[in-house]
């Protein structure tokens, strides 16, 4: 098995980790993910619409930083995918459309993804595929693929990053639901921490296990007793 750090160190932390985490968010990237998966003239418009869609002023947490960290933390892990490209098309598209106060957000983006990959002449079952990857990041059921377990491992990397960066985004989530008021907020932000602590195994794929496992129940542990 491969030497990784533990889940703390591949979180972008510094000022040069986080510029080099951005280019996982450039043009050249959003290019490269499209020719890997056949198409030549990736849609420019599209990754426009796209950075305005996680640079929206409501999003703390599920913004262009949740994204940045998504596909840099795919890239270092780089646990086994069966279609890599698609698992990274997916990540660009699954928190595309983010309203806290919509439950129909993953099936919204992956809509998206679907007519998106249509227009620029993917396949069918491919298309299949790629709405499968974002429908599996509503966490309401278990991957039904390896490629699906690596897409929802890393979403769910971040309860495993540093402590600092997880009270970060522990904050950050409390400001998308700012509406709601605090004895509620709490009520239900400690059944979801709850949930996924009470997993026998918080992330399915070997790697992200041995990366970020360990973190993840620490800051679950730490943080599940606040919410009382």
């Amino acid at each position: 098995m491969t030497e990784l750090p533990e889940g703390s160190g591949l979180f972008p932390s510094t000022e040069h980790d986080k510029l080099a985490a951005s280019d996982d968010v450039s043009l050249a990237a959003w290019t490269r993910v499209w020719a890997d998966l056949g198409v030549r003239h990736a849609p420019l418009e599209t990754f426009e619409e796209l950075i305005r869609h996680y640079c929206e002023p409501h999003r703390a947490y599920h913004n262009r930083q949740h994204l940045a960290e998504c596909l840099h933390v795919r890239q270092l892990v780089n646990a086994a995918c069966q279609a890599p490209a698609e698992v990274d098309l997916a990540l660009w598209f699954h928190d595309a459309i983010y309203d806290p106060l919509r439950t129909d957000n993953e099936l919204r983006s992956a809509q998206w993804l679907d007519d998106v990959a249509r227009d620029n002449g993917l396949d069918e079952e491919t298309r299949r595929r790629l709405y499968d990857l974002v429908m599996v990041t509503r966490h309401d059921g278990a991957p039904a693929t390896a490629d699906e377990a690596v897409l929802v491992d890393t979403d769910l990397a971040i309860l495993g990053a540093s402590f600092e960066r997880f009270e970060e985004y522990d904050r950050q989530i409390r400001l998308e639901y700012q509406y709601v008021p605090l004895p509620m907020y709490r009520q239900k932000r400690r059944q979801v921490l709850e949930r996924f602590l009470a997993r026998e195994r918080i992330y399915t794929t070997p790697l992200y296990f041995e990366a970020f496992e360990q973190q993840a129940r620490e800051n679950l542990a730490r943080a599940i007793p606040r919410l009382d």
